[in-house]
C-alpha cells in the first residue's frame, strides 16, 4: 500500500498538472535514460554519479500517463501482498527497489545509446510477478475475457497467466529494440530475472 501510495502521489501531485513541455522536462530530469547512465561513468563528477544512479529509482515512480499508471498498480495490487507476507515488509522493500534497479540496468544495457527516458513501476513490478510464480505457482487469478459479445471473469492458476505474459515479452522484445514501441520490454524481463534469483534469498 505505501508503494502503491507512493506513485499516485507523485503522479497527482508532481506530474498531472505539468504541461507537456513540462512534462517532458520532468521526464528527461527524473526517468532513466541509458546515454546519460552510462556517460556518468566517465564523468568524473560526483553530483553526476549519485544523481544517475538515483534517476534509477525515481523513474520507477514516474509513469507516463494514467493508464500506464493504474494497469502497473493492479498487477502491485494483485501480487505484492502475498509475496511481502512471504517475505516480511523490509525485506520486501529490498527485494522491489533492488528488482526496479536490476530492471532499470537490462533496460540501459539492452540498448545503451538510447536517449529515450524510461518510467515506470513495471519492472520492478516485474520482478514482484516472478517472486508469485516461484512460491504461488497454483495459485488461482481471477482473469476478465472479453470475445465479441461475451465477456466474464474466469479463474486460472497464476503459471499460465505470467507464463503467457512472460511468452509474450519475449515474443514482443525484438520488435521493442528495432523500434521506438514506448514499452520497456528488455526492463520487464531484466526485472523478472532478478525476481526469480532474488525471491530464494529474500524469502
Amino acid at each position: 500500500w505505501v508503494f502503491i501510495s507512493l506513485n499516485l502521489w507523485v503522479f497527482l501531485a508532481w506530474q498531472l498538472p505539468l504541461s507537456q513541455d513540462e512534462a517532458n522536462s520532468y521526464f528527461s530530469i527524473y526517468g532513466f535514460t541509458p546515454r546519460s547512465f552510462f556517460a556518468q561513468l566517465t564523468d568524473p563528477n560526483p553530483h553526476a554519479i549519485v544523481w544517475e544512479w538515483c534517476t534509477a529509482f525515481t523513474s520507477m515512480f514516474s509513469h507516463g500517463d494514467v493508464f500506464h499508471l493504474l494497469g502497473n498498480m493492479l498487477f502491485l495490487y494483485l501480487f505484492g501482498d502475498n509475496l511481502e507476507d512471504a517475505m516480511g515488509k523490509v525485506r520486501y522493500v529490498i527485494f522491489y527497489l533492488c528488482c526496479g534497479l536490476l530492471a532499470a540496468l537490462a533496460q540501459g544495457l539492452a540498448d545503451p545509446n538510447s536517449t529515450i527516458p524510461m518510467v515506470g513501476a513495471s519492472g520492478a513490478i516485474s520482478g514482484v510477478m516472478a517472486g508469485y510464480l516461484l512460491l504461488y505457482p497454483r495459485a488461482n487469478v481471477r482473469f476478465f475475457y472479453w470475445l465479441f459479445v461475451f465477456f466474464g471473469t474466469i479463474y486460472l492458476p497464476a503459471y499460465l497467466v505470467l507464463g503467457f505474459w512472460l511468452v509474450e515479452q519475449f515474443i514482443a522484445l525484438p520488435e521493442s529494440m528495432e523500434q521506438a514501441s514506448g514499452v520497456a520490454i528488455a526492463a520487464h524481463l531484466g526485472g523478472f530475472g532478478a525476481g526469480l534469483i532474488l525471491t530464494p534469498i529474500f524469502k
